[in-house]
């Protein structure tokens, strides 16, 4: 009867689906080349709200409009690195309402090289605008001090390919934060 038993676990086992599910990863096209990104289960409203974005097509025409370098944050104590970028100027007026913010003090998902993550203004603001972290960004996860209400940003995955695109866009032509011209987003989709 034992064995049995045994047996039966070992086929349920076998026949159930994997606990893990296969992580989703998007690729972003734009004028500077491509950057794959894999999304972490671990912030799942947050991975909802850009997979309803890109699903939309919302960031198709979409601009990487802003680089924040060392240099060019001469009023902020604490500095970043990071290129973000918006969806296109034409689908605003049909953009999704701001989501909870997901801190990663409970995800557990930190603001590392080529961590993703929405960008806000207040807890509870972000909408369709993500940034992309160069180099490790502890001051932008929950406790850190870039902002001064200390909730961090909502990191939802990592580049898994296309950093040297993430640093060439970052290297663009800017004035201040903004770069001129903004690189244009071609096309953001699912990858089998």
């Amino acid at each position: 009867m034992r064995s049995a038993l045994v047996l039966f676990a070992l086929l349920l086992a076998a026949t159930s689906p994997a606990a893990d599910p296969k992580p989703v990863r998007v690729l972003i096209q734009t004028d500077k080349g491509d950057i794959e990104v894999e999304l972490d289960a671990r912030a799942p409203n947050t991975v909802a709200n850009f997979l309803k974005c890109v699903d939309g097509k919302f960031y198709d025409g979409g601009k990487f409009h802003r680089t924040v370098t060392p240099d060019n944050q001469p009023d902020n104590k604490v500095k970043i690195e990071v290129v973000q970028a918006g969806i296109n100027p034409d689908k605003t007026k049909d953009e999704f309402k701001p989501i909870k913010l997901e801190r990663t003090n409970d995800t557990g998902v930190k603001h590392k090289d080529g961590t993703i993550s929405m960008a806000r203004d207040g807890p509870d603001t972000a909408t369709s605008d993500f940034f992309i972290c160069i180099g490790d960004q502890p001051e932008l996860d929950h406790g850190g001090k870039r902002n001064p209400d200390g909730h961090g940003f909502a990191a939802f995955g990592r580049v898994t390919k296309g950093m040297d695109v993430v640093k060439k866009i970052q290297a663009a032509p800017a004035k201040d934060q903004t770069l001129t011209p903004p690189i244009t987003i071609k096309k953001v989709t699912r990858l089998p």
